[in-house]
């Protein structure tokens, strides 16, 4: 047929390999027998997320099924006039989300004296591992006579820190006993104790007096080693979000509608056809009666139909897009953490896009390791660590990191159920560690994580005004999945 122009295998290759895909045998062996025209709107209908384009997928193309609306990629492109029109339809990403472990179904608490035992027991035990990779220590019972005037190490559990006019007094535990430790004004480690907090597990060096205590000289954290990402095929991108509070009168629907929009393809960047899926770590709600006068803040006052506008919301994001959903302290979802999924008549409501796990969790997105956590206890560690605020929430973040553990002090404002497994416990490095929960985003890098605070979807309240908190609403951190590269983006 006349102007049509057939290209050999090998252009087909390298015309597919300039835009960043790979092509099996048989898809290959389909395309050899198309145009140049149908070529290109095969290109311009995958998915960004694609790495290897399948036989099934060109075929699906070529039948009108599973076609993207993706105008800017369509301009300039050749289309011969036996290239099937028709409206795009919604479909699957390329992007794989995995749930590898969270609380939901597996709570055992009852709140019994043997409930704290075994939970502060198994934080001990799983930190104490980590920290024995990094030092060499005996147990506290050992501190006899015999060890005066020595240098030990001893890896405890801090009950107790206390200031005197010439030294920082901690008490450290262990399964085996208890010794003081005295950090001396004059002691180089003075003031790293300043950042010690009660209930973390740590490792101590110092001087026995062989009395049951110890003249401490350093301070070993279970701290992450530094390690870079590990190369993965993993492509397209990921964002991440908290802190909806619908139902709020200052939840911004304007900026979430401007979100909307550039996800469902409004973005002359090209960017949002590559994101794959969303993370919204908690406070999907505002909820009833969290906070004193609340009454007076919302705009509905029921928490169904606080949650039916939600999933309102959050239908209108293409359902090629997986959304995974943690719960926050604002959600129907018991107060004491862990948290467990949002329950099931309120999962009813989303679009089977949608993921529920609970707080805190770990998943897999494309193969990267991401730990969600709502951030709670940043509360508490920024009353109780110099040098840390509501403003730099990602500092915060990284003292999790250093001490292996989320929510490290019992009893401040976190109210933790004692669990037989503390789930708590950083066991491993995640890729990405994402919280919420201070509506203040803060975005670092350490020691090869991404530490993600993403902000919120509400403006200021009269709480945060009393507070002198400004929050950073409309502002979403989008995670290149192959680089772990983050940008900001602003719909405010």
């Amino acid at each position: 047929m006349e102007g049509v122009i057939r290209l050999s295998m090998l252009e087909i290759v390298q015309m597919f390999a300039e835009r960043g895909y790979q092509l099996t045998p048989e898809a290959l062996e389909i395309l050899s027998k198309k145009d140049t025209g149908s070529i290109d709107h095969l290109i311009s209908s995958l998915d960004a997320s694609t790495v290897v384009v399948s036989a099934e997928q060109i075929l699906s193309i070529l039948d009108g099924r599973c076609r993207r609306a993706d105008e800017e990629a369509a301009k300039g492109s050749e289309r011969e006039s036996s290239a099937t029109s028709c409206a795009p339809e919604r479909r699957s990403s390329g992007v794989e989300v995995e749930v590898l472990r969270e609380i939901t179904g597996r709570s055992t608490c009852l709140g019994n004296y043997s409930d704290f035992v075994k939970y502060f027991r198994d934080r001990y035990a799983k930190i104490h591992d980590l920290l024995s990779k990094r030092m060499s220590s005996r147990p506290i019972e050992s501190l006899g006579a015999q060890t005066a005037g020595r240098e030990v190490s001893v890896i405890g559990m801090i009950m107790d820190i206390r200031n005197t006019s010439r030294a920082r007094v901690v008490e450290l535990e262990d399964p085996t006993g208890m010794v003081t430790v005295l950090f001396a004004r004059e002691s180089p480690a003075y003031e790293d104790s300043m950042l010690l907090v009660t209930d973390e597990v740590i490792g101590i060096t110092g001087t026995s007096d062989g009395k049951g205590r110890i003249f401490a000289k350093s301070i070993v954290w279970p701290d992450l080693q530094a390690q870079p990402q590990p190369l993965t095929s993993a492509s397209g991108g990921a964002l991440f979000l908290s802190d909806l509070h619908v139902g709020s009168k200052t939840f911004l629907i304007d900026t979430w509608n401007r979100f909307v929009s550039w996800i469902s393809g409004e973005d002359p960047t090209g960017l949002s056809s590559g994101v794959g899926c969303i993370v919204i770590a908690g406070d999907i709600v505002d909820g009833i009666g969290v906070y004193p006068g609340q009454e007076d803040e919302l705009e509905i006052k029921d928490i169904y139909e606080q949650y039916q506008l939600a999933a309102d919301l959050i239908s209108e994001i293409p359902s090629r897009i997986k959304i995974v959903i943690s719960p926050g302290n604002h959600d129907i979802v018991r107060q004491a953490e862990p948290q467990p999924a949002l329950p099931k008549e309120i999962q009813s409501l989303f679009p089977s896009n949608v993921i529920f796990v609970g707080n805190p969790s770990w998943i897999t997105i494309s193969s990267r390791p991401v730990l969600i956590y709502h951030g709670r206890s940043i509360d508490d560690f920024v009353l109780k660590v110099p040098g840390l605020s509501y403003r730099e929430p990602e500092l915060a973040m990284v003292e999790m990191l250093r001490r292996r553990h989320l929510c490290p002090i019992y009893g401040n404002r976190v109210s933790v159920a004692p669990e037989v497994e503390d789930h708590y416990v950083i066991d491993r490095p995640p890729a990405i560690l994402h919280c919420g929960h201070v509506h203040v985003v803060g975005i670092t890098r350490y020691k090869g994580v991404t530490v993600i605070n993403s902000g919120t979807w509400q403006g200021q309240t009269e709480f945060q005004k009393k507070m002198n908190i400004q929050p950073t609403p409309g502002i979403v951190p989008h995670v290149d999945l192959s680089t772990m590269k983050v940008r900001k983006l602003r719909f405010t």
